[in-house]
């Protein structure tokens, strides 16, 4: 899964622009698949057969896009005006390499110089921003970008430290990997893989794949904050890096029932799978769409810790990875042949 994960972050694919990414996890699966469809909204629905064909109908999430910015405008001395695509803090941008556009035009996220900034605004965030690719004019910058081009951190995939890793948009190309891996394997049951779109931007996409593939039960599989830093004081860590695959009770989007948040906790303990449950009600996922869909879907999520969450260098640690893709396949498992009653 490493090497899938290098190569997921590596591509570029902000909300609604997830095609170099879908085309990737297609040509990865095609030979395991027996059927694959794009539906219209762009999601990458994937149905693999396994030994048997269970009771329940499983679908196990991860989303495709990343955060980044969209081209809103070509100024005048050529550089780039831009909104941010999802839950990016202008505090990880300015100075930022960039990569813009298909062919990927490199640049760099622009301020007002330093010496220029009046004393009353040095300690406040600029919100005021460019992207600079180097053009001369406005007339010279748009022979190479649009508005409506998508921007992309320019962030290399790095190992380091004891079984870390270091890259862009590990949000959520980690569950990404972990379900490519799965459809690679032999799979003890009938199961049905979402790579969704538009999860940055407000959910939704995913809820769309969920009305066709009408699942009994849901996994979302996905990656969440790790406050686990200097300073930070240990009721506010929500989750911490090497102690395994993250279990939510709630979110800001999503009540988890309390029998599958149980349920995962217990199948974790019982296999000797590191797990640790997120302390905080905070953020939200692609649950928050799944679950409520049609007469409404039995939703767990399962998440890699992951710090500095939608910066170019988010961080996780490789046994986490590991971790959680054991829990997600055991879970997908359980939950297909149990029936249980989730009010």
């Amino acid at each position: 899964m490493l090497e899938a994960l290098r190569e997921l972050s590596l591509l570029n694919g902000i909300s609604g622009r997830e095609d170099e990414v879908r085309e990737y996890i297609i040509d990865k699966v095609r030979d395991s698949a027996d059927s694959m469809e794009v539906d219209p909204s762009g999601n990458l629905i994937v149905f693999r057969r396994g030994a048997q064909t269970p009771p329940m109908k499983v679908m196990l999430d991860a989303h495709m896009d990343e955060v980044g910015m969209i081209i809103t405008a070509v100024r005048d001395d050529g550089t780039l005006s831009f909104e941010r695509v999802g839950g990016v803090s202008p505090h990880v941008m300015y100075g930022k390499p960039v990569s813009v556009g298909v062919q990927r035009i490199p640049g760099a996220i622009g301020v007002k110089p330093v010496h220029l900034v009046p004393q009353s605004e040095k300690l406040t965030v600029p919100e005021d921003m460019y992207i600079d690719i180097g053009a001369e004019n406005r007339k010279d910058a748009l022979r190479l970008v649009k508005p409506g081009d998508f921007a992309c951190f320019d962030s290399e995939f790095t190992e380091f430290g004891d079984g870390f890793v270091k890259g862009k948009a590990l949000d959520d190309r980690a569950g990404c990997a972990i379900l490519i891996d799965m459809i690679n394997s032999e799979l003890p049951c009938d199961m049905y893989f979402c790579f969704s779109a538009g999860e940055e931007v407000g959910l939704g996409m995913a809820g769309t794949a969920a009305y066709r593939v009408r699942p009994d039960r849901a996994i979302v599989v996905e990656t969440t904050t790790a406050a686990d830093v200097a300073g930070v004081p240990a009721n506010k860590t929500i989750c911490r890096l090497g102690d395994g695959a993250v279990i939510s009770f709630m979110d800001k989007r999503t009540v988890y029932p309390a029998r599958l948040f149980e349920r995962a906790l217990e199948l974790a303990r019982r296999n000797g799978i590191k797990a640790q449950v997120k302390s905080a009600v905070s953020g939200g996922n692609n649950a928050g769409a799944i679950h409520k869909t049609a007469g409404g879907v039995g939703t767990v999520a399962v998440s890699v810790p992951c710090r500095y969450l939608h910066s170019p260098s988010c961080v996780l640690k490789t046994d986490d990875v590991t971790a959680s893709a054991r829990l997600v396949a055991l879970l997908a498992e359980d939950l297909a042949y149990d029936k249980i009653d989730i009010r």
